[in-house]
Formats: structure tokens, sequence, C-alpha cells
């Protein structure tokens, strides 16, 4: 808990004097200094100034089962009593990994029964990607290593992490990425699609975009490709329907492992446990973090397919790879008693029948027929809204500043989204109710009034801007 004497002034002088944020611009962070966030409950964070705001991003996509379970905590308590910490070293394990181990093999696909613990999903991807090599190898077809991935998709922001996802500005700084990863175009239809091609056949197009790139590479060097079932970080990007199943056709087709990014649609977010099911995916891993213990400890799990661990493990030789906190016994035991409440409580059946059906409706019958809004998008309760200039031609506003001018309104007006370029997105806790729903659109509502009325105005004094 924080010292309730220090004032909101001396944190931010402290945050501004020796903290530095993830995927910030420092210079301008510290100009401004930092929102504090104090404390949460339900589905509502409050800032240092007392201010009540809606979270609409879950945290960072993953506090699932909304702030302030008691229960949640007692069990991180009672764990740290018994045992705070042992690592899964040296023919070593502790009691809470293997159980959460056996439920997730029940939970995951049927061909999917072994997990490897990390702390993050940039973990669970960099484990991920040196398994499927390895496994190769073990096959007896080292060559088989470059990995598939797609523009503007996210896997982390570790080397590899970042190596595999799609982000130009992740690329810049890495100053050598990990060679064979190839980047292919996504499906996002909504700037991609050519003028009159049906969602059906875009679907097609973006799918064969990986199949080019296999036979460009030759399928005897391809080790995988790697997806989210819904594109999150990179702006909510929903696939039309012909899609996965067309990827999932082309890896049969050239022996090239599939590799499911679920950091972000894992443990309820589409309405199923995992989106492999919702899209009907057959995953040879799948990488999982976040959602797994709603935010309250960090950790992650690679579920690992059949077809990768039977090789692992009747070939034998040791896999050299592992975490100090690899299946810490807390975070463990955090993890059971989330996806506890998670069944207990309906939270995924509530969402794939009440309230995500609900938020897709009200998006597009409240937000979308907005003059500045070209397009609304949801699954479960993950969504996305397109700022644009113009709803005829979907052109957008000169400039970097349209989507951040609408999160700030947004923020101010009570409720938390997050800006990309110039589309908002969202990823609300699975406790939402419609009630919760319509509020967030009230409020949206009036950010998007304002946002208009400014960005129309900046428009006008800067007609030449870029």
């Amino acid at each position: 808990m924080t010292d309730q004497t220090i004032s909101r002034a001396n944190l931010q002088a402290i945050d501004s004097a020796h903290h530095l944020h993830p995927f910030t611009d420092h210079k301008e962070l510290r100009g401004a200094g930092a929102r504090m966030i104090v404390r949460s409950e339900g589905p509502y964070i409050y800032d240092s100034e007392g201010a009540e705001i809606l979270d609409g991003m879950a945290g960072l996509w993953c506090i699932n089962v909304g702030y302030g379970r008691e229960e949640l905590a007692r069990v991180a308590y009672d764990q740290m009593k018994e045992l705070p910490f042992y690592n899964s070293f040296f023919r070593c394990t502790t009691p809470t990994p293997v159980l959460l181990a056996g439920k997730l093999a029940e939970l995951a696909p049927d061909n999917v029964n072994q997990v490897f613990y990390g702390s993050s999903g940039s973990e669970a991807n960099d484990t991920a990607l040196k398994l499927v090599r390895h496994y190769w190898a073990l096959e007896g077809k080292p060559s088989k290593r470059i990995v598939i991935s797609r523009k503007t998709g996210y896997h982390g922001s570790s080397i590899a992490g970042a190596s595999l996802s799609g982000m130009d500005g992740m690329h810049s700084q890495l100053y050598g990425a990990v060679p064979g990863i190839v980047h292919v175009m996504p499906p996002y239809s909504f700037e991609l699609a050519l003028p009159g091609e049906s969602e059906h056949d875009f679907g097609l197009r973006a799918a064969r975009a990986v199949e080019d790139a296999i036979l460009e590479a030759g399928a005897e060097n391809v080790a995988a490709f790697i997806g989210e079932p819904v594109l999150g970080a990179g702006g909510v990007k929903i696939p039309p329907a012909s899609y996965w199943p067309e990827i999932q056709r082309i890896c049969d087709k050239y022996d090239v492992l599939l590799m499911i990014d679920e950091v972000i649609t894992g443990y309820g977010r589409t309405g199923e446990w995992f989106a492999c099911k919702t899209f009907n995916i057959r995953p040879d891993t799948i990488t999982t973090a976040k959602a797994l213990t709603s935010g309250y400890q960090p950790l992650s799990a690679l579920l690992v397919g059949d077809r990768i661990a039977s090789t692992l493990i009747e070939k034998g030789g040791e896999f050299y790879h592992g975490y100090t906190y690899s299946g810490h016994p807390v975070a463990c035991a955090v993890a059971l008693k989330n996806l506890e409440i998670i069944e207990k409580e309906g939270l995924i059946e509530r969402v794939r029948e009440d309230t995500g059906p609900y938020l897709a409706r009200a998006l597009a019958e409240r937000i979308g027929t907005h003059p500045i809004v070209g397009e609304t998008r949801a699954i479960g309760l993950m969504a996305a809204i397109e700022i644009v200039r113009d709803k005829g031609d979907r052109s957008r506003f000169k400039g970097k500043h349209a989507g951040d001018k609408v999160r700030d309104l947004s923020i101010d007006n009570g409720f938390m989204v997050r800006a990309v370029g110039d589309t908002i997105i969202m990823s609300p806790p699975l406790i939402w109710t419609r009630e919760n729903i319509d509020v967030a659109c009230d409020r949206l509502l009036k950010a998007l009034d304002a946002a208009e009325i400014e960005l129309r105005r900046l428009e006008a004094e800067n007609p030449a801007s870029e």
C-alpha cells in the first residue's frame, strides 16, 4: 500500500527522477507528469485526484475478474505463509504449478496437454520460438527455422518477442533482430480490402499471403506461422470468417506448425476459454499470460501440443531453457483461484451470450453513427472504433493526433480507452454489465463530440499540415 502522506506532486517528482516507464517518450512524460492511479474496485479505477474512471482496458487486457478480489489476495497470502517460493529446476516442483498444469490441460484444446511457465507473454513467446525450432531439430529437420508472422501483430517486447512482432517502431530499435522471421499482411479489411472485395474474399487473400511466404522461403525451411486469433495491441483487427480455416489448411498442407498467441484473448475474452475454439483453430502451441491470474500476479503459461511434446519427451536430451520464476507457487495459486472464479461466476458464458453481443450492438448503433467514426467492430469483450475525417471515403485527419485526442477526452470524461494510431480500442473486465456498457457509450460519445470540434478546428487552421 502507498504511504498516504506522500502527495501526488512528490510521487510524480520521484517518478520523474527514477522511473523509466514502458513504451514511453520519456522527455514528453517528464514534462507532463504521470497520472497516478491509487486504488480500484470492481470495474473502476481511481486516480490521486479522486476521479472515478470506468476501466475499458481491464488494466492491460488482463483484469478479467475485476479489481478488489479478496479471495485472490487471501490465496496469495496463504501460499506465501506456507511456501513463498521454490524453483522448478533440479527435478523439483511444488504443488500449485502441478495442479494448475492439470487444470490448463483440462481447459485447453484436446491436443494440448503440456505447460511451460514463465512470468510474461514475452517470455512465453520466447519459449515458443525456441521450442518450435528445437522440435524441428529433434525431428531431423534443422533447416525448418523460419517463422512467418504478421505486420502490426504483437508478441512481446523482448528481443525474440519484438522480432516476432510486426511493429515497425520496435524493429527500428532492435539493432539486430532474431533472424529467420518474415512478416506478411494482417487481416485488416478496413484499410487493406480492395474496392468491391467481399470480407470472405479478403480473408482468403490475407491468408494466402502466408502461403506465398511459405512458397518463397521453401516449405522445407519454414518452422511455423504465429498469429493472434484477433490482433489485439495492433488495433483489435478481427479476421473475416474465411481467414483462419484457410490458414489452418495452408499450415497442414506444408507441414508448418501453428503457434497461436492468446496472451490477450485467452481465458474468456472472446466468449470461450480460448479463442482457438471461437475460430476452430488446431494449435501446436498457445501462449497465454495476462488474464491467467487476472493480473493479480505475473504469470505466463505456454501450452504445448502433443505433437511437439511427444517428440521432446520421447527423443530426450536437455531443453536448455527456463526462468527462475517458472511455476512460481504464489502466482500459480492465484491463477487456480482466478480460474475458479471465472467458472463459478459464469463470466465466459456472460460474455458469449449477453454482454459481448450487447457491446457489439451498442457500439454499432450508438457510436458507429457518429460523423467521425468509420467503423466499429467487436468480438466478445474486445472492440475497436476507427476515427475518420470522412465516413464516405474513410480518409483520416491529417497528422497523428486524432486517436490520441479521442482517448484523452474519453479519459477526462471518466472512461479509460487506448489509442492505436487512429483506432480506439477497448477490452473491459469480464464482470462488465449492460449498465457499464451504457455508461461507456455515454462517456465516449461526449469525447467524440468534443474531439470532432477540436479536430475540425485544427484542420481549418492548418489546412496544409501533414
